[in-house]
């Protein structure tokens, strides 16, 4: 495995893809900043970069580690991939998030006033960006690259990028305002699965977003 320090997240994990798993442990963005090197990232998590490239190589050594690598995949199959692992779940998922969030604020939110009330409008906040962006997407960016027009789509993908900046942002602030994703001891059933379910939209989320900012778009534009 041909890992340096300087070598950005970005490519580590497209070339290795059970090394996302290794990064989503630490908190370490590897879509939106995958073009930054490990060495830089684990410096800005207070991680030591060798311990990190040892779990990756331990990770990537696993028997069980068969997650595909899409870098290799025909263009139409990753579109495919991602419309049905990300975009129509997410459809699905976004909306219960909101509910439950809602759901807490009016039941719980005299426990954490202003932690539950930021955290319902950055979720209702973040699935209208979301849904907006996936329409874009559907409508406009992924036709252009299946008709391989991509290389012409230098303005659409540059929104998107732009998008996934912002969804990144929103989910960091999700994630300090839940303490890490950490269920207070008093949370009922639904504070608990709105915890867990903000969590796993973090991680289904960055994985969305690296498979299109380091794999897509920058293949179709290349032609």
């Amino acid at each position: 495995m041909m890992i340096q320090a300087d070598t950005p997240v970005g490519q580590i994990a497209t070339e290795y893809p059970m090394a996302t798993k290794v990064f989503a442990r630490h908190g370490m963005d590897f879509c939106c900043g995958g073009g930054k090197a490990i060495e830089k990232v684990c410096e800005s998590k207070g991680l030591d970069v060798a311990a990190v490239l040892d779990e990756i190589r331990e990770a990537v050594a696993d028997p069980d580690s068969d997650m595909e690598r899409w870098d290799e995949a025909p263009l139409d199959a990753l579109i495919a991939h991602i419309l049905t692992t990300y975009h129509e779940p997410l459809k699905e998922e976004l909306p219960r998030l909101e509910f439950m969030a809602q759901k807490v604020n009016t039941v719980h939110g005299s426990k954490m006033p202003e932690v539950l009330s930021e955290l319902l409008s950055t979720v209702v906040a973040l699935r209208a960006e979301l849904e907006g962006h996936m329409g874009k997407e559907e409508q406009i960016l992924f036709p252009l690259i299946l008709q391989g027009r991509g290389a012409m789509a230098g303005g659409p993908v540059a929104v998107m990028e732009q998008e996934h900046e912002s969804a990144g942002d929103a989910l960091q602030r999700l994630r300090e305002l839940t303490g890490d994703f950490e269920v207070p001891a008093e949370a009922c059933n639904t504070w608990r699965a709105l915890w867990h379910g903000l969590a796993a939209l973090e991680a289904e989320t960055h994985q969305h977003i690296h498979l299109e900012n380091n794999i897509l778009f920058p293949r179709a534009l290349a032609g």
